[in-house]
């Protein structure tokens, strides 16, 4: 349901009245970013980043296929790089700086400081914990305080920007107790811990294979790598020990295992299997594991991969760049495989830097070009983070597991979560994935109208509205009309309010419709219900 379909003389939604005539103006211009006057709303920067190797392979194709593309503005960027590099909004200071900024080395400098933030870990450690799986279970899987050092090691590897073959190489080979060695809880969080599920676990995170597609030979030759891994208890309620046990195999004859393209390999006695599993994956001539993180990357800052889906790799999915994919694989292998290098490349390129706008009828034809920025919802836990931020609010997250580890502070992002089972009403009903399968397609970004109408009526968010210290702060009576506006907009969307939307607000508190203060609320309250907001673009 788009916000201009909605009939309110109908039933259909039940505004409170001071609200209804700015929300209708807003809504006739609202729509769909894409389908918004660009050169009203973003006016669109046509001096583009400098070309990298990256776009002269993606702009090949755009000229093969007769695509002009168009660049986003300072405005649009900011507010991308800000929501994909580290999952929250430009506060309205950090949005003007930035915008009054003339330099025309910005948008790298702008780069290179969201790299460095702090946020920039948590945001990324939320992302990797859908594929980790990092969420406690009772009477299974992980208990609270194992999810919680499961999440202290991933948040912190990110944090130092670990290379990815030694964080890989971590996840494989450790052992420990689950409580305190936090890599070791890879082989918990899993729902089958047999050989044949850890290594369709391992394929389907490392590789971005399905196991489910594979043979059952090669599912076996996979598993007999992990036919070693023991589970051992301790006196403490929940740990466990995962460890070597060559035990498992002792008396055997030689074990025989299968690499994914059909090499085999006998497996040594005196030496753990998954060891020699992780110098297969990470050797540096193994375009099967740099193969998926390029693009698992590129997929989670541009919205689809260059193989898609992500975690769907197979010989008859094929790259619909190849060029492209051997360029970043090159890249993140000559440069140690520092992941942060990638985000730079990435961000950094024409490519990355295109305007969400695009015609609609050419839109599926574009997609695999990467033409244009898509549109994407904004995950549940950003969307309710950048609500807390405007407004200056909090949210209670709980658990079902009534355990010590569970209780998170009132002022806790809700990217920085570090139990998946720690959630809330608005995270459930936003999309947030149950962390069951660690498929990248488990988050549901889709809108819904309950999504629609919980923003539009719920107490949950007019509270935040009327209460939030930012709110107080920003609508301060002692201010000017003109400075109240102008912080709403840049602390929701990021940008300059346009003259004639300036021109709205004055006119609707002017009317008599809402008063003072409440205008104020009314049109931040419009801003967050917009397509605008909601979408990343």
């Amino acid at each position: 349901m788009r916000f201009d379909e909605v009939d309110c003389a109908k039933g259909e939604c039940e505004m409170r009245p001071t609200l209804t005539l700015l929300w209708l103006s807003f809504a006739a211009a609202g729509g769909a970013v894409a389908q918004r006057p660009e050169a009203a709303l973003y006016q669109e920067n046509r001096v583009a980043a400098p070309e990298t190797a990256v776009d002269k392979l993606v702009f090949r194709g755009l000229a093969q296929n007769n695509i002009t593309p168009a660049y986003c503005s300072d405005a649009v960027f900011l507010r991308r790089a800000f929501l994909d590099a580290i999952g929250t909004l430009p506060t309205a200071d950090e949005a003007r700086a930035f915008l009054n900024d003339p330099s025309l080395n910005k948008r790298r400098a702008l780069i290179e400081h969201l790299l460095e933030r702090d946020e920039f870990a948590d945001y990324w450690a939320m992302k990797w914990s859908d594929i980790l799986r990092i969420k406690a279970e009772f009477p299974v899987n992980l208990w609270p305080n194992a999810a919680q050092a499961y999440h202290r090691w991933l948040r912190a590897s990110l944090h130092a920007n670990k290379s990815y073959d030694r964080f890989a190489r971590e996840l494989l080979t450790s052992n420990g107790s689950n409580f305190r060695v936090g890599p070791v809880n890879f082989y918990r969080a899993m729902p089958d811990r047999s050989p044949e599920g850890i290594a369709s676990a391992v394929a389907q995170t490392f590789l971005g294979m399905r196991a489910d597609r594979w043979s059952a030979d090669q599912v076996a030759g996979l598993a007999s790598f992990f036919s070693q891994v023991g589970y051992k208890p301790t006196r403490e309620w929940k740990e466990e020990v995962v460890f070597w046990d060559p035990n498992k195999t002792e008396g055997k004859p030689a074990v025989e295992a299968l690499l994914p393209g059909n090499r085999r390999v006998t497996l040594p006695p005196d030496r753990d299997p998954r060891e020699l599993f992780a110098d297969w994956l990470t050797a540096s001539d193994n375009n099967m594991f740099s193969a998926c993180i390029v693009n698992r990357i590129w997929a989670w800052l541009l919205g689809r991969g260059i193989i898609h889906e992500p975690d769907d790799i197979r010989p008859d999915n094929p790259p619909s760049n190849p060029a492209l994919l051997t360029l970043l694989q090159r890249e993140l292998v000559q440069n140690g495989y520092n992941l942060k290098h990638l985000y730079r490349l990435i961000m950094n390129s024409r490519t990355y830097q295109l305007s969400s706008v695009f015609p609609a009828d050419k839109l599926e034809r574009a997609a695999p070009l990467f033409a244009y920025y898509p549109l994407q919802q904004l995950d549940a836990e950003v969307l309710i983070d950048a609500i807390n931020k405007i407004t200056g609010t909090t949210d209670l997250y709980t658990s079902a597991i009534p355990e010590p580890f569970t209780f998170i502070p009132a002022n806790k992002p809700a990217v920085a979560l570090p139990d998946g089972s720690i959630t809330s009403s608005f995270l459930e009903l936003f999309g947030r994935p149950a962390r069951a399968t660690g498929l990248l397609n488990e988050r549901v970004n889709r809108a819904s109208a309950s999504q629609r109408m919980h923003l539009l009526n719920s107490s949950h968010i007019q509270n935040k509205l009327a209460t939030g210290v930012n709110m107080k702060r920003i609508l301060n009576p002692k201010r000017k009309p003109a400075e109240m506006i102008e912080d709403i907009y840049l602390s929701v969307l990021s940008r300059y309010p346009t003259p004639g939307e300036t021109a709205k607000v004055e006119a609707y508190a002017r009317s008599g419709v809402a008063k003072g203060r409440d205008a104020g609320i009314d049109l931040a309250w419009t801003l967050i219900n917009s397509d605008e907001f909601l979408f990343r673009h």
